[in-house]
This record gives C-alpha cells, structure tokens and sequence, in this order.
C-alpha cells in the first residue's frame, strides 16, 4: 500500500505453472479500504473488468465498513485464512506482512495473486510485471505475480519504447514523490498541515518524519550508512533492472517526497548506447501504449501532477539533449504518473486482464 521500506522477501517460492483466469472471475481485494484498495475497487469499475463476484478483505479494524462498487454498497470482511475459498484472482494491497501471511494460502486455494507489496518483487520465480514493457515475463507464473514500486511502474512504462529503438547504456533519475505514496493517512495530514499553514498554526507532523506541507525531504525509507542510498532507491534500482531486464543497468537515483497529494514526477537522464534524436523519442513516446506525449516548448507547458492526477496515462515531456553528456547520446525528460493508478492500482488490473482468455 505504500512505499516505504518493506521487510525482506519470504522464502515462499510457487511452482512455475501458469494459471489463466475464468471469463468472468471471482475477484478479492486484501487492504480494500487503503488509498491504493480504494483504486483498485475504481480501475475495475472503469475498466469494466468482468467481476463475477467482489470480496473486499481488510483487517478487524475495518471490517463491516461499506464501499461503493457498481451502484451497491459492498461491507468488506474481515481477512481470515478461509478468506480465499472459490476467488480466481487476488489482488493485495496491505502491505508486506499481510502479504508474506495470506499470498501463499491464496495461491494454495487456487487464486492468481497480483501483489502490491514490496514481499516478492526479487524472488526470481515470482515475475515483477509492467504489462506495457515485459508482459511475457508472466508465462509459467505460478499464482503469484509482484506488482513493482510505484516509481518503478512509472519510470519503465515511459523507457521502454525508447529502449527497444537504443539501448539503454545508463539511467540519472531525480523523483518528485507525491503523499500518496506513504498511504491516505500521509494524504491526509498534507491536507491538514496545508490548511495549518496558511492560517499561521502548527501542526506537527505524524505520519510522515517531517513538515509536508510547504517543504521537501529525502524520502523517508531508510538509509543505509554504507551507501548513503535509501531504500526506496535501492527497491527503484533493482526493480527497474529486473522489469527491464538488465541486470547489471547503470542507475543513480535521488528519491524527494514534494507536497503534492498523488502523482509522481521524475526528471531523467538517459544515456545511450546509440544517439536518438529529439524527434525520434517524441514519435516514439506519441505512438507508445499507456503515454502521453505532453511537450509544448513554445507554450512552456509540460507534465505536471495536477493534469496526470486520476489519469491512467503517464505524461511525459521536456525532451532535449542532455547537454551534460559531450558525446550527444544522452537525453534529458520529464515525466509524471499517478502514483495510485499506473504506479499501484491501475497496474495490477492490467496484469489480470493479460490473463483473461483471449
């Protein structure tokens, strides 16, 4: 649900058999009253997945809470281990404990899981999947597919149709990291620290270690001393080799949480190993699924939070040489992505639908 650092992964490791979905499956949501869970009930709506039947699951806590799905109210139940019997595909957003507890009795009842949490993205037999970039990689899943880090999602989604026309040689990110990505508690308090601030009061922060509103600071994942890296780049690093495929991909990262409610920004830096022009990379981006091109040099307008905001598309712009790379095969772009959709919830719904038949 959120994208701070998370325990490490489980040993839990499925058999590699792929499992389809049923034309019209059963359909769970664990964490169904999180920023994200709330997405997940709207991606499906708006995409009108064919739900046969919707079980929203939540802890005790949340338990006969009523959330709206297709002109009804459903009351979410509580998660228990009898939670999976007849659901075909289970979508989890609740965080790794959960997920390193109920994945595994999901896949043993029958469920596909597509995981939100950062439990399983580095477990080789389990496939991290953006659909746009490496959707193959979900044959022989085994029950269990990872849905990677929101910035992760966002950044490979806008690198792959440049990266199919040049390889990719090495990647310079800076993020611009919404609240959204600490969870509708972190939303909240900016809400509220805003309003503070602009009537002259203070309001201690809570959820996240700092002021949010009004200010910046390093994402607040933990550091290792030894590197000086957070974990938050540490789990974009990795992911964006492994959703790539490239291993050993060159890439530097500074991760800044901004007060923006949802949507994610990144300024990029990516070197070649063949020059693309400018105009080659904006046709590219132009004709690319799950993109939009928003490049108005003459206007100054490019992609913003506010206009990427509730938008399944990541918007991406500002393309130029990178004038710091003498050798003319670097460029320089910026791109914003809602955090909640494309980056969490709109990307777990693409993954089932890959999976319905054809």
């Amino acid at each position: 649900m959120t994208d701070v650092l998370d325990p490490p992964a489980p040993s839990f490791a499925p058999a590699r058999i792929n499992r389809r979905l049923p034309a019209h499956p059963v359909v769970a949501i664990v964490g169904a009253t999180g920023a994200v869970g709330v997405e997940l009930i709207e991606s499906l709506t708006s995409r009108d997945f064919p739900v046969a039947e919707l079980r929203l699951l939540a802890s005790a806590r949340s338990a006969g809470t009523r959330l709206p799905f297709r002109g009804r109210d459903l009351v979410v139940r509580d998660l228990t281990e009898d939670s999976f019997a007849g659901v075909d595909v289970a979508f989890f957003s609740a965080g790794a404990a959960v997920s390193r507890r109920f994945a595994p009795i999901a896949v043993n009842a029958g469920a596909v899981v597509i995981d939100n949490s950062s439990a399983f993205r580095m477990v080789p037999e389990v496939p991290l999947i953006v659909p746009e970039v490496n959707a193959p990689a979900m044959v022989a899943h085994g029950g269990l597919i990872a849905n990677p880090n929101c910035v992760a999602a966002i950044l490979t989604v806008a690198l792959a149709p440049l990266a199919q026309a040049a390889r990719i040689r090495r990647l310079s990110v800076a993020t611009y990291q919404a609240a959204s990505g600490a969870g509708a508690a972190a939303m909240e308090e900016l809400r509220q620290a805003t309003g503070a601030c602009l009537e002259g009061r203070s309001l201690p922060p809570r959820v996240l270690p700092h002021p949010c509103a009004f200010n910046i600071f390093s994402h607040n994942a933990a550091v290792d001393p030894e590197t000086g890296y957070n974990g938050e780049e540490e789990k974009v690093i990795a992911e964006t080799r492994r959703i790539l495929g490239r291993p050993d991909l060159p890439v530097g990262i500074t991760c800044i949480r901004v007060p923006v409610l949802r949507a994610h920004g990144m300024a990029v830096s990516v070197e070649f190993e063949t020059a693309l022009s400018v105009d080659e990379a904006r046709r590219l981006i132009a004709a690319a699924p799950g993109l939009r091109l928003v490049d108005d040099r003459a206007a100054n307008h490019f992609p913003m939070p506010v206009e990427a905001s509730g938008q399944e598309e990541v918007l991406v712009g500002r393309l130029r040489q990178d004038l710091g790379d003498p050798s003319g095969r670097s460029l320089a772009l910026f791109l914003v992505g809602d955090q909640l959709l494309k980056g969490a919830a709109l990307n777990a719904v693409q993954i089932a639908e890959a999976l319905l038949p054809r």
